[in-house]
C-alpha cells in the first residue's frame, strides 16, 4: 500500500487526536457533549429566529444562516470522529475522505464571507441608518446569501479538484479529518504548486475577507465615537460585540492553521487549532449571540412562556 497512488488507493487512516487508548472513551464524551450542544443550539437559534417576528430583521437572517453553516460544517467533521474514539480501525474511503474535504471547505470558506457580510450588515445599521431599509431590502439580503455560499462552492470545487489530482503514497493521515494540509502530506509527487495555489486562495480567503471586516469596523467605531449620548455608544458597541467575539476566534484560528507553509508548526499544535475552529466555535456561536444580545434573550423568554402557557 505504501508505494501505490490514488488510483488504486481505496481508503485512508485517520491518525485521530489521542494515540493512548485509555484516553480515547473520556474524549468521545467530551466531545459528544460539545456536539450535542452545538446542534442544540444552532438549531434553536435558526428556530427561534423563524418563530419571532421581531428578530425578521437582516441582521438575524444573516445569523440564521451563521448558525446553518456552523451546524452542517461541524456535522461533516464531528459524527465521524466520534466513530473513530470508539472503533478499534480508524479508517475511511478514498471516495468519503474527499467528500469530506469537499463538504468542510464549502462551508468554512462560507462562514469567512458570511462573517463578512455580517459586518457590512452592521456598518450600514450604524453609519447608514436613515438608508438601512432601502440597502438592506429582503432581495440584497437574499442576493448577499446566495453569493456567499456560491464563493464556497466555487473555493471548495478548486481546491478539491487539486487535491484529486495528487498520486497518494501513504494511507495514514495524521489528523483527524481529512483536510488539505495532512492529505498533502500523503502524496508521492511534489505538491509545491498546489499548496502555493491553497495558499493563494486560502490568504484570499481569510485576509481579504478579515480586513473587510475590519474596515467596516474602522469605520463603525468611527462613527460610534461621533454619537452623543453615553446610551447611545453603548447600545451601539452591543449590537457589535458579539460579531467581533466571533470574527476575532474564528479568523485568528484559521489564520495560524492555512497562513502558514504546510511543515510549519506541530501536529499538537494544528490539532488544537482545528478543534477550535471545526468544534468549539460552532458550539460558542450560538452562546455568544443569545447571552450578549438582548433581543434574542427576549426572544428565549417569550417563547418560553408561550411554550408554558
Amino acid at each position: 500500500m505504501a508505494t501505490e497512488n490514488h488510483s488504486t488507493v481505496t481508503e485512508f487512516i485517520l491518525g485521530g487526536l489521542a494515540n493512548p487508548p485509555e484516553l480515547q472513551f473520556p474524549l468521545f464524551l467530551l466531545f459528544l457533549g460539545v456536539y450535542l450542544v452545538t446542534v442544540v443550539g444552532n438549531v434553536g437559534m435558526i428556530t427561534l429566529i423563524r418563530l419571532n417576528r421581531r428578530l425578521h430583521t437582516p441582521m438575524y437572517y444573516f445569523l440564521s444562516n451563521l448558525s446553518l453553516v456552523d451546524l452542517c460544517y461541524s456535522s461533516v467533521i464531528t459524527p465521524k470522529m466520534l466513530l473513530n474514539f470508539v472503533s478499534e480501525k480508524n479508517s475511511i474511503s478514498y471516495a468519503g475522505c474527499m467528500s469530506q474535504l469537499y463538504f468542510f471547505l464549502v462551508f468554512v470558506i462560507a462562514e469567512c464571507y458570511m462573517l463578512t457580510v455580517m459586518a457590512y450588515d452592521r456598518y450600514v445599521a450604524i453609519c447608514r441608518p436613515l438608508l438601512y431599509n432601502l440597502i438592506m431590502s429582503h432581495r440584497v439580503c437574499s442576493l448577499l446569501v446566495a453569493v456567499v455560499y456560491v464563493l464556497g462552492l466555487t473555493g471548495s470545487t478548486i481546491e478539491t479538484g487539486l487535491m484529486l489530482k495528487l498520486p497518494y503514497c501513504k494511507v495514514l493521515i495524521r489528523h483527524y479529518f481529512c483536510d488539505i494540509l495532512p492529505l498533502m502530506k500523503l502524496s508521492c509527487s511534489s505538491t509545491y504548486d498546489i499548496e502555493a495555489t491553497v495558499f493563494f486562495l486560502a490568504g484570499f480567503n481569510i485576509v481579504v475577507t478579515s480586513f473587510a471586516v475590519l474596515f467596516s469596523y474602522a469605520l463603525i467605531f468611527s462613527s460610534i465615537l461621533g454619537i452623543s449620548s453615553a446610551e447611545g455608544r453603548s447600545k451601539a458597541f452591543g449590537t457589535c460585540s458579539s460579531h467581533l467575539a466571533a470574527v476575532g476566534m474564528f479568523y485568528g484560528s484559521t489564520a495560524f492553521m492555512y497562513l502558514k507553509p504546510s511543515a510549519a508548526g506541530s501536529l499538537a499544535q494544528e490539532n488544537v487549532a482545528s478543534v477550535f475552529y471545526t468544534t468549539v466555535i460552532p458550539m460558542l456561536n450560538p452562546l455568544i449571540y443569545s447571552l450578549r444580545n438582548k433581543e434574542v434573550k427576549a426572544a428565549i423568554q417569550k417563547t418560553w412562556r408561550r411554550k408554558r402557557f
